[in-house]
């Protein structure tokens, strides 16, 4: 494992204002990830998993503490500085798919690359070499109405690594499927997140599938705590 982390975060803190005053979800949380890394982060509704996915994907900014990104610390950076090193370092899964209706899923996985500049033939290219990886080589054509629950995840998840990101963040990304599909998802996002050599942070209620990861994380009265790999309950 590379010494050097891809994601670093230290003294995270997460203050929320509500009617009641103060709601404190992040607490000083340290974590580091690192490339070719799967880590799981566990805990119950509301105890802060998406705050730490957000502020660790620039799109929250954190009360305090402070996040690195592939040794660049992104704290003082304006918004436009954010959009870019989003889009060029950083992808994301979510429990449900947001894939466009109207393109197919060829197209879908294409799009953030052609945001960022490739061409429409090498977006297809690569597009369509990252799902044949994930399994999609026979429904690339398809458009998302078209595809399972497991198939239009898989297609996000492609998506999510087009523009080959240092990091994945993953928020539930199988919370919406049934276990065996679920299984499935997971194994494909992790076959293709070892060859690429992301480092991958995916928050999940699932523990089987948190079994299965290399570090697992808890959430707990605002605290990260590392679980045995024998233990991953919360």
């Amino acid at each position: 494992m590379s010494k050097a982390p891809i994601l670093s975060v230290r003294g995270l803190t997460r203050t929320y204002e509500t009617a009641l005053g103060g709601l404190t979800v992040l607490k000083g949380v340290d974590l580091d990830v690192f490339p070719g890394e799967i880590v799981g982060l566990i805990g119950p509704s509301g105890s802060g998993k998406s705050s730490l996915l957000h502020a660790a994907g620039l799109l929250e900014r954190p009360t305090a503490g402070t996040v690195t990104i592939d040794g660049e610390a992104v704290g003082n950076l304006d918004e436009r500085a954010r959009t870019r090193l989003r889009l060029s370092r950083i992808g994301f899964v979510y429990q449900f798919h947001h894939l466009l209706p109207e393109f197919d899923a060829r197209d879908n996985v294409a799009l953030p690359m052609r945001i960022a500049g490739v061409t429409q033939a090498e977006a297809r290219k690569r597009a369509e070499e990252t799902l044949t990886v994930l399994g999609l080589g026979e429904r690339m054509t398809h458009q998302p109405a078209q595809l399972s629950g497991g198939e239009q995840q898989r297609v996000a998840i492609g998506r999510a690594l087009a523009n080959g990101p240092r990091l994945l963040l993953a928020d539930e990304p199988t919370g919406n499927l049934d276990p065996t599909t679920s299984q499935s998802v997971f194994e494909s996002l992790r076959s293709l997140a070892k060859t690429t050599g992301v480092a991958a942070l995916i928050a999940t209620h699932n523990m089987e599938l948190a079994g299965h990861m290399d570090r697992v994380f808890a959430l707990k009265d605002g605290h990260l705590e590392e679980r045995a790999a024998e233990s991953h309950a919360y």
